[in-house]
């Protein structure tokens, strides 16, 4: 059974997954910056309401960024914890990966999309390509007017957008621009354990002392930085 833990922004994610039963539980919470007392109780009750234990466990999954600078340290360092106390395998996935992951199969292009505050957003164009699907540009940090910029043809764009940057694109671009609602657009812990189960039982994990999340901007000076996919 895999653990998925994702604090990359203020919506927060658990999931329990495994190869026979496929998503055994999932949650998802809006977090007022407190991912850090709010996390582990949501495992235990998450554990404890599967009928599980962490002794069942058998690898870890955590989403990576880019998000909030604090935020993503707090489910790195959990899922660390975990994986090095028990010995198991760590997995850390991209969270825009995440974000675009159910939209593979669709024929519009596709730009998975997360808040970056103060108007700005965390974006990267995804298609299907000879090495599969995945994010076909460095992932960016720009404002929604740059984002807006850079689509000239009917996109769908995915992930959670606030109501004033999804008002801003649909006043830039019009019918060019489809988005979802929120609901349905939201990031999902199921799909970030069901990237993570595909890499665990091929073999994979990562190095829990190397392993590092993706910020795209330093969070003192607010520099802008890319980074590769």
């Amino acid at each position: 059974m895999l653990l998925a833990l994702d604090t990359s922004t203020r919506r927060a994610g658990l999931a329990l997954y495994d190869g026979e039963r496929g998503l055994i539980a999932e949650e998802g919470w809006y977090s007022a910056n407190r991912h850090t007392v709010e996390l582990l109780p949501r495992v235990d009750q998450m554990l404890a309401v599967a009928g599980a234990s962490p002794a069942e466990l058998r690898a870890v999954a955590v989403a990576l960024g880019p998000g909030s600078f604090t935020g993503l340290r707090v489910a790195l360092a959990a899922a660390k914890g975990l994986a090095l106390a028990r010995g198991l395998p760590l997995l850390g996935v991209p969270t825009l990966d995440v974000v675009a992951y159910p939209y593979s199969r669709q024929p519009l292009p596709v730009i998975a999309v997360l808040p970056a505050g103060r108007g700005r957003v965390y974006w990267a164009p995804y298609a299907e390509g000879p090495d599969g699907w995945g994010a076909r540009a460095a992932y960016a940090l720009t404002s929604v007017a740059q984002l807006a910029d850079a689509i000239s043809q009917p996109t769908l764009i995915v992930g959670e957008l606030p109501p004033a940057e999804r008002q801003a694109l649909l006043e830039r671009l019009g019918d060019t621009v489809h988005l979802l609602p929120p609901a349905l657009a939201a990031r999902r812990a199921g799909y970030l354990a069901e990237i993570a189960w595909g890499r665990y039982v091929a073999g994979e994990a990562d190095d829990p002392a190397s392993l590092r999340p993706i910020y795209l901007h330093e969070p003192a000076s607010g520099s802008s930085q890319i980074a590769e996919p």
